[in-house]
Formats: structure tokens, C-alpha cells, sequence
């Protein structure tokens, strides 16, 4: 009896030597290649989300290899063990929420808290509640048995909000598959939270395993359409850009040719944001070089009649296209509207309220 006890005892001990070296070299790995990818492109993009992303998984790395440290050693070395364990998994969980704010589609209900001032306070205070106890812990070998979990209970509150974030950044960006692949893999990695309140360890490995793959797989799913995103937002020059009037049923569809993807984008609009796209097309196809002329602020139209009442009309109109585009709400205005509205129009140089198309007078077809 004593030699099978014996034996299982050095089979577990292969299996969390085998499952720590696998957490350390593919956690990694995985890392250095979301490292990688924002070295090349989120870099330039001054977006250090994925830095955060990226560095939470180095802290599974480095349990990793503190597990195969750890199970080398006597038995009295279990909880300094899971003291580190403990104190890696609330970093980890740390990293992550403070890649939240940096995500550009946000649930409308969790915006105002995600982009607040008093985020890191929000996922701060709770991280050094639950972290004191951890480190009390490794050095007396005591601990209140209510308290001695607060790392799942941080892990929770932690897939609380990446749940609907990444919910959130894939449906945004007609990505339903892996929004919901995502969900699926929050609930996995839910289960194996609250699967860690047992003395399972073995089936624990078992499920760390796999709900850490399903995150990582996520991480680097996530980046490809942040990628797939900004590749689409690329706009051509203005000369590449071609616009057709169609003649339809409603009367007020546009076509836009250069746009990324392939052939023509169709963009039904409303009829009076069509009016004033038509008014800009005329006046760039038949007069060349005219403008049209926007009314001041606080003028009173009844002295002067102008080609546009107002800037709430251009921009009623750049977001009728961007919502044929790339759908209604799934754009933003730094990357898509601001850049469109620049590409589309160009204003006086001498500043005098003046506009017009800036696609050459050949690229439009009435």
C-alpha cells in the first residue's frame, strides 16, 4: 500500500512537472508574439493594450516555471508555492484590466467606468486587498479560510469585464463567430475558477490547461481583428476614390469605388443627406474648382441665403456613408470619421467657410 501511495505521489509530481513546463515555454512563447505584434504595428498606433495583454501572460510563464521550481523541493515549500501561484494569477488578472481601457468598442454601460480617471483605483484597491492577505499567508502559514480564495474572487470580477469587452470588440467588428467562441471561453475559464475552491489538483492542471489555450487563442483572435480593422480603415488617396450616383428605386443610393474590399460599396442614404452628397458632386463634376459655402454661426439666414446651414450637416452625411460602410455604431471617430471627412473634403485655405469634394471632378458620376 505504502508503494502505491509512492508511486501516485511521483505521478503527480511528473504531471505538475510536465504541466508547468508547458505553461512556461508556451505562455512564453505566446508573449513574445503578442510582444511582437505590437512592436511592428500598436507601436505606432500608440496602443499599449496589447502590452498589458501580453504581459499578463508572461505571469503565467513565470508560474510556470515556479511550479517545476517548486515541485522539486520538500513538501514544506507548498505554500510559498502557492503564495507565488496566488500573487501571479491577481497580477495576471491585474494586466488584464488595465487593457481595458485601451480597447476601442466598449459596452455603453461599462464605457463610463472603463475610461474613467479612477480605473486603476477601481482594479487597484481590490488587487492589494486581495494580495496582503496572499503574502501574509506564504510567511506565517496562516490564513482565514474566507480570505484565502480572494485570487479567484479577482479572477471573476476580472471575466466579468473582459466577457463583455471582447463580446463587445468582435461584434463590432462582424466578427459574431468569435464573439461568441469568446463567451464560451470566458465560461470555461469561469469553471475553472471556481473549480480551484476544490482539492482537485490534478483535474486542475487539467483545466488550467485548457481554459489558459482558449484565453491565448483569444488574445492573439482579437489581435488579428484589431489588425483586419485597421487594414480596412486604411482609406486610399483621393484620386483613387470613385463615386456614383445610381439610379434606383429609393433615388438615393451612392456607390463608392476604392474603398477597401472589392468592387463598388453601395451606401443607401437618407434623402436629404443624398441632397447634399449631390450638391457636393454637382458642384465638383460641372464647376470644377467652385465652393460651397458654409453659414456662420449665429448668422441670420433671412439676410443671406448659403449652400450649407451648418458643420452638423457634413458631419450628418460622413456618418450616413460610414454607417453604409461599416454599419451603424461600428465605427469611431478618431479612426474612421475624422480620416474619411479629411480624404472626401477639403476646406479653404483661407479659412473662409468654404468646402468642396476633394475627388477629382473625372471620379464622379452623376
Amino acid at each position: 500500500m505504502f508503494s502505491s501511495f509512492q508511486s501516485l505521489v511521483v505521478q503527480n509530481k511528473e504531471i505538475v512537472a510536465f504541466y508547468g513546463w508547458w505553461q512556461f515555454s508556451v505562455c512564453l512563447f505566446a508573449f513574445l508574439s503578442l510582444f511582437a505584434i505590437w512592436w511592428h504595428i500598436g507601436k505606432k498606433q500608440h496602443d499599449f493594450g496589447q502590452v498589458w495583454l501580453a504581459l499578463s501572460l508572461l505571469c503565467w510563464s513565470i508560474s510556470g516555471i515556479l511550479e517545476v521550481y517548486y515541485n522539486q523541493q520538500a513538501v514544506d515549500n507548498i505554500i510559498l508555492m502557492e503564495g507565488w501561484r496566488s500573487i501571479l494569477s491577481l497580477t495576471n488578472s491585474l494586466l488584464i484590466l488595465l487593457a481595458l481601457p485601451w480597447f476601442r468598442f466598449l459596452p455603453k454601460p461599462l464605457e463610463p467606468i472603463i475610461k474613467s480617471k479612477y480605473w486603476h483605483f477601481i482594479v487597484g484597491l481590490p488587487f492589494l486587498f486581495s494580495l496582503l492577505p496572499t503574502i501574509s499567508k506564504m510567511f506565517s502559514g496562516k490564513t482565514i479560510a474566507i480570505i484565502s480564495e480572494l485570487d479567484v474572487y479577482y479572477a471573476v470580477m476580472t471575466l466579468g469585464f473582459l466577457g463583455f469587452v471582447l463580446w463587445e470588440s468582435f461584434a463590432k467588428r462582424r466578427l459574431k463567430l468569435l464573439a461568441w467562441l469568446s463567451i464560451i471561453c470566458i465560461f470555461i475559464t469561469l469553471v475553472a475558477q471556481f473549480y480551484k475552491l476544490t482539492d482537485a489538483s490534478v483535474n486542475l492542471n487539467l483545466f488550467s490547461a485548457i481554459f489558459k489555450t482558449c484565453l491565448i487563442m483569444i488574445f492573439f483572435a482579437l489581435a488579428l481583428s484589431w489588425v483586419k480593422e485597421l487594414s480596412e480603415n486604411i482609406l486610399p488617396k483621393t484620386t483613387d476614390l470613385k463615386i456614383f450616383f445610381e439610379k434606383v428605386k429609393t433615388g438615393h443610393m451612392i456607390s463608392i469605388q476604392g474603398m477597401p474590399g472589392k468592387g463598388k460599396r453601395k451606401i443607401d442614404l437618407t434623402p436629404t443627406v443624398y441632397k447634399l452628397f449631390l450638391k457636393f458632386a454637382e458642384n465638383r463634376k460641372l464647376q470644377s474648382n467652385a465652393w460651397l459655402e458654409i453659414r456662420p454661426k449665429n448668422f441670420d439666414s433671412g439676410k443671406r441665403v448659403y449652400d450649407i446651414n451648418d458643420y452638423n450637416e457634413i458631419k450628418r452625411l460622413l456618418t450616413g456613408i460610414l454607417d453604409g460602410l461599416f454599419g451603424k455604431g461600428n465605427w469611431t471617430k478618431e479612426h474612421h470619421l475624422t480620416p474619411l471627412k479629411n480624404s472626401l473634403f477639403e476646406m479653404s485655405e483661407k479659412r473662409e467657410r468654404k468646402i468642396r469634394l476633394a475627388i477629382p471632378p473625372e471620379n464622379i458620376s452623376l
